[in-house]
Protein backbone atom coordinates (compact mmCIF):
# COMPACT_ATOMS: atom_id res chain seq x y z
CA UNK A 1 0.00 0.00 0.00
CA UNK A 2 3.02 2.60 1.22
CA UNK A 3 4.75 1.81 -2.57
CA UNK A 4 1.09 2.08 -3.85
CA UNK A 5 0.86 5.45 -2.25
CA UNK A 6 4.25 6.96 -3.27
CA UNK A 7 2.85 6.46 -6.39
CA UNK A 8 -0.58 8.31 -5.95
CA UNK A 9 1.83 11.21 -4.70
CA UNK A 10 3.58 11.59 -7.51
CA UNK A 11 0.87 11.60 -9.82
CA UNK A 12 -0.92 14.40 -7.59
CA UNK A 13 2.32 16.33 -7.62
CA UNK A 14 2.42 15.95 -11.53
CA UNK A 15 -1.25 17.14 -11.73
CA UNK A 16 -0.95 20.42 -9.27
CA UNK A 17 2.77 21.17 -11.15
CA UNK A 18 1.06 21.02 -14.13
CA UNK A 19 -2.34 23.55 -13.72
CA UNK A 20 -1.38 25.47 -11.20
CA UNK A 21 2.06 27.23 -11.48
CA UNK A 22 1.00 28.69 -15.03
CA UNK A 23 -2.12 29.55 -13.57
CA UNK A 24 -0.53 31.95 -10.39
CA UNK A 25 2.06 32.52 -13.00
CA UNK A 26 -0.67 34.53 -14.94
CA UNK A 27 -2.43 36.15 -12.16
CA UNK A 28 0.42 37.51 -11.05
CA UNK A 29 1.75 39.13 -14.04
CA UNK A 30 -1.85 39.78 -15.05
CA UNK A 31 -1.58 38.12 -18.57
CA UNK A 32 -3.89 35.31 -20.26
CA UNK A 33 -1.55 33.72 -23.15
CA UNK A 34 0.01 30.30 -23.77
CA UNK A 35 1.58 28.91 -26.61
CA UNK A 36 -0.21 26.53 -28.96
CA UNK A 37 2.61 24.06 -28.30
CA UNK A 38 2.43 25.08 -24.32
CA UNK A 39 -0.79 24.55 -24.08
CA UNK A 40 -0.59 21.03 -26.33
CA UNK A 41 2.22 19.90 -23.45
CA UNK A 42 -0.29 20.90 -20.85
CA UNK A 43 -3.25 18.84 -21.91
CA UNK A 44 -0.70 15.93 -22.52
CA UNK A 45 0.83 16.01 -19.18
CA UNK A 46 -2.63 16.78 -17.01
CA UNK A 47 -4.17 14.00 -18.56
CA UNK A 48 -1.21 11.91 -18.41
CA UNK A 49 -1.36 12.54 -14.63
CA UNK A 50 -4.75 12.49 -14.12
CA UNK A 51 -5.34 8.86 -15.83
CA UNK A 52 -2.50 7.50 -14.35
CA UNK A 53 -4.06 8.62 -10.81
CA UNK A 54 -7.59 7.16 -11.60
CA UNK A 55 -5.23 3.39 -13.10
CA UNK A 56 -3.58 3.70 -9.95
CA UNK A 57 -6.58 4.08 -7.65
CA UNK A 58 -7.97 1.26 -9.52
CA UNK A 59 -4.81 -1.18 -8.61
CA UNK A 60 -5.12 0.45 -5.22
CA UNK A 61 -8.36 -0.86 -5.01
CA UNK A 62 -7.51 -4.76 -6.01
CA UNK A 63 -4.91 -4.25 -3.33
CA UNK A 64 -7.22 -4.09 -0.58
CA UNK A 65 -9.45 -6.25 -1.98
CA UNK A 66 -6.52 -8.88 -2.01
CA UNK A 67 -5.26 -8.16 1.91
CA UNK A 68 -8.88 -8.26 2.60
CA UNK A 69 -10.83 -11.06 1.09
CA UNK A 70 -7.24 -12.98 0.36
CA UNK A 71 -5.17 -12.19 3.13
CA UNK A 72 -3.41 -15.66 3.00
CA UNK A 73 -2.78 -15.19 -0.74
CA UNK A 74 -1.61 -11.33 -0.09
CA UNK A 75 2.54 -12.43 -0.44
CA UNK A 76 1.84 -14.02 -3.45
CA UNK A 77 -0.73 -12.25 -5.72
CA UNK A 78 1.36 -9.01 -4.66
CA UNK A 79 4.84 -9.43 -4.00
CA UNK A 80 7.44 -7.07 -4.71
CA UNK A 81 7.73 -7.92 -8.56
CA UNK A 82 3.94 -7.55 -9.16
CA UNK A 83 3.64 -4.25 -7.33
CA UNK A 84 6.01 -2.72 -9.81
CA UNK A 85 4.79 -4.47 -12.44
CA UNK A 86 0.99 -2.74 -11.72
CA UNK A 87 2.44 0.70 -11.13
CA UNK A 88 4.65 0.39 -14.44
CA UNK A 89 1.06 -1.06 -16.52
CA UNK A 90 -0.91 2.00 -14.21
CA UNK A 91 1.85 4.61 -15.54
CA UNK A 92 1.82 3.07 -19.44
CA UNK A 93 -1.70 3.33 -20.06
CA UNK A 94 -2.20 6.88 -18.48
CA UNK A 95 0.92 7.66 -21.17
CA UNK A 96 -0.47 6.00 -23.97
CA UNK A 97 -4.18 7.29 -23.35
CA UNK A 98 -3.24 10.87 -22.49
CA UNK A 99 -0.63 10.31 -26.36
CA UNK A 100 -3.62 8.96 -27.82
CA UNK A 101 -6.44 12.27 -26.30
CA UNK A 102 -3.73 15.14 -26.99
CA UNK A 103 -2.97 14.40 -30.57
CA UNK A 104 -6.61 13.19 -31.46
CA UNK A 105 -7.59 16.57 -29.35
CA UNK A 106 -5.10 18.82 -31.43
CA UNK A 107 -5.07 17.44 -34.73
CA UNK A 108 -9.10 19.15 -35.02
CA UNK A 109 -9.05 22.51 -37.02
CA UNK A 110 -9.51 25.11 -34.26
CA UNK A 111 -11.94 27.85 -36.14
CA UNK A 112 -13.79 29.52 -33.35
CA UNK A 113 -10.56 31.85 -31.85
CA UNK A 114 -8.30 30.85 -29.78
CA UNK A 115 -9.69 32.28 -26.25
CA UNK A 116 -10.20 29.43 -23.69
CA UNK A 117 -12.62 29.89 -20.67
CA UNK A 118 -10.59 28.16 -18.33
CA UNK A 119 -7.34 29.10 -16.17
CA UNK A 120 -5.50 25.97 -17.83
CA UNK A 121 -5.75 24.49 -21.02
CA UNK A 122 -9.23 22.11 -20.62
CA UNK A 123 -9.92 19.53 -23.16
CA UNK A 124 -13.59 20.15 -23.44
CA UNK A 125 -12.88 23.72 -23.91
CA UNK A 126 -10.67 23.50 -26.63
CA UNK A 127 -13.62 21.22 -28.34
CA UNK A 128 -15.52 24.22 -27.97
CA UNK A 129 -12.94 25.99 -30.49
CA UNK A 130 -12.96 23.03 -33.24
CA UNK A 131 -14.85 23.07 -36.40
CA UNK A 132 -18.48 21.80 -36.04
CA UNK A 133 -17.92 19.61 -39.31
CA UNK A 134 -15.54 17.30 -36.64
CA UNK A 135 -18.38 16.39 -34.39
CA UNK A 136 -17.69 12.71 -34.95
CA UNK A 137 -14.40 13.01 -33.79
CA UNK A 138 -15.41 15.01 -30.53
CA UNK A 139 -17.47 12.41 -30.13
CA UNK A 140 -14.82 9.57 -29.99
CA UNK A 141 -12.92 11.45 -27.98
CA UNK A 142 -15.72 11.84 -25.21
CA UNK A 143 -16.65 8.79 -25.38
CA UNK A 144 -12.65 6.89 -25.00
CA UNK A 145 -12.33 8.84 -21.57
CA UNK A 146 -15.68 7.15 -20.66
CA UNK A 147 -15.25 4.07 -21.43
CA UNK A 148 -12.05 3.85 -19.82
CA UNK A 149 -13.24 5.47 -16.47
CA UNK A 150 -16.60 3.62 -16.57
CA UNK A 151 -14.66 0.25 -16.77
CA UNK A 152 -12.34 1.14 -14.10
CA UNK A 153 -15.74 2.50 -11.83
CA UNK A 154 -17.12 -0.75 -12.34
CA UNK A 155 -13.93 -2.83 -11.30
CA UNK A 156 -13.91 -0.57 -8.15
CA UNK A 157 -17.19 -1.19 -7.28
CA UNK A 158 -17.41 -5.22 -7.87
CA UNK A 159 -14.36 -4.91 -5.33
CA UNK A 160 -15.72 -3.18 -2.91
CA UNK A 161 -19.09 -4.95 -2.65
CA UNK A 162 -16.70 -7.97 -2.28
CA UNK A 163 -14.63 -6.21 0.43
CA UNK A 164 -17.76 -5.24 2.34
CA UNK A 165 -19.04 -8.95 2.34
CA UNK A 166 -15.78 -9.72 3.66
CA UNK A 167 -15.82 -7.62 6.40
CA UNK A 168 -19.30 -7.87 7.44
CA UNK A 169 -18.57 -11.67 7.75
CA UNK A 170 -15.76 -10.94 10.28
CA UNK A 171 -16.96 -11.78 13.58
CA UNK A 172 -15.09 -9.07 15.62
CA UNK A 173 -15.86 -5.59 16.39
CA UNK A 174 -12.08 -4.87 16.08
CA UNK A 175 -11.21 -7.11 13.51
CA UNK A 176 -14.23 -5.24 11.09
CA UNK A 177 -13.45 -1.86 12.17
CA UNK A 178 -9.88 -1.82 11.16
CA UNK A 179 -10.53 -3.52 7.89
CA UNK A 180 -13.12 -0.35 7.60
CA UNK A 181 -10.09 1.67 8.10
CA UNK A 182 -8.21 0.58 5.85
CA UNK A 183 -10.37 0.91 3.28
CA UNK A 184 -12.10 4.35 4.31
CA UNK A 185 -9.28 6.45 2.79
CA UNK A 186 -8.75 5.08 -0.57
CA UNK A 187 -12.82 4.99 -0.95
CA UNK A 188 -13.01 8.47 0.06
CA UNK A 189 -10.38 9.59 -2.62
CA UNK A 190 -11.88 7.84 -5.56
CA UNK A 191 -15.75 8.70 -4.63
CA UNK A 192 -13.93 12.46 -4.44
CA UNK A 193 -12.01 11.56 -7.71
CA UNK A 194 -15.05 10.39 -9.98
CA UNK A 195 -17.81 12.99 -8.32
CA UNK A 196 -15.89 16.07 -9.51
CA UNK A 197 -14.68 14.64 -12.90
CA UNK A 198 -17.75 13.20 -13.92
CA UNK A 199 -19.91 15.97 -12.82
CA UNK A 200 -17.38 18.29 -14.54
CA UNK A 201 -17.59 16.46 -17.75
CA UNK A 202 -20.79 14.89 -17.80
CA UNK A 203 -22.61 17.36 -16.46
CA UNK A 204 -26.19 18.71 -19.09
CA UNK A 205 -25.53 21.57 -21.35
CA UNK A 206 -28.10 23.13 -19.86
CA UNK A 207 -26.27 23.91 -16.80
CA UNK A 208 -23.46 25.27 -18.26
CA UNK A 209 -21.77 28.75 -17.67
CA UNK A 210 -18.39 30.35 -17.24
CA UNK A 211 -18.64 30.66 -14.00
CA UNK A 212 -19.80 26.98 -12.90
CA UNK A 213 -17.02 25.33 -15.81
CA UNK A 214 -14.11 27.19 -13.75
CA UNK A 215 -15.65 26.44 -10.20
CA UNK A 216 -15.42 22.79 -11.31
CA UNK A 217 -12.25 22.59 -12.95
CA UNK A 218 -10.79 23.55 -10.22
CA UNK A 219 -12.79 21.34 -8.29
CA UNK A 220 -11.48 18.48 -10.05
CA UNK A 221 -8.16 19.15 -11.56
CA UNK A 222 -6.92 21.02 -7.68
CA UNK A 223 -8.80 19.90 -4.82
CA UNK A 224 -8.61 15.87 -5.15
CA UNK A 225 -4.74 15.71 -5.24
CA UNK A 226 -4.16 18.15 -2.52
CA UNK A 227 -6.65 16.60 -0.32
CA UNK A 228 -5.32 13.26 -1.19
CA UNK A 229 -2.55 13.59 1.08
CA UNK A 230 -4.47 14.45 3.93
CA UNK A 231 -7.04 11.80 3.91
CA UNK A 232 -4.04 9.56 3.97
CA UNK A 233 -2.25 10.76 6.20
CA UNK A 234 -5.26 11.18 8.79
CA UNK A 235 -4.27 6.94 9.31
CA UNK A 236 -1.62 8.58 11.04
CA UNK A 237 -1.86 8.42 14.89
CA UNK A 238 0.33 10.75 15.33
CA UNK A 239 -0.70 13.42 12.84
CA UNK A 240 -4.02 12.94 14.11
CA UNK A 241 -3.11 13.66 18.04
CA UNK A 242 -1.10 17.01 16.46
CA UNK A 243 -4.40 18.31 14.48
CA UNK A 244 -6.32 17.63 18.21
CA UNK A 245 -3.75 19.84 20.08
CA UNK A 246 -4.17 22.59 17.02
CA UNK A 247 -7.27 23.05 17.45
CA UNK A 248 -7.65 22.56 20.85
CA UNK A 249 -5.20 25.58 21.21
CA UNK A 250 -7.29 27.37 19.06
CA UNK A 251 -10.60 27.47 20.95
CA UNK A 252 -8.66 28.08 23.98
CA UNK A 253 -7.43 31.36 22.45
CA UNK A 254 -10.93 31.97 21.73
Amino acid sequence: MFFFLLNLALSDLGSIYTTVPKAMHNSLWDTRDISYSGCATQVFFFAFFMSAEFALLTVMCYDRYVSICKPLHYGTLLGSRACAHMAAAAWASGFLYSLLHTANTFSLPLCHGNVLGQFFCEVPQILKLSCSHSNFRKICISLLGVCLGFGCFVFIVFSYVQIFRAVLRIPSEQGRHKAFSTCLPHLVVVSLFLSTAFFAYLKPPSISSPSLDLALSVLYSVVPPALNPLIYSLRNQELKNGLRKIIKNDFQKQ
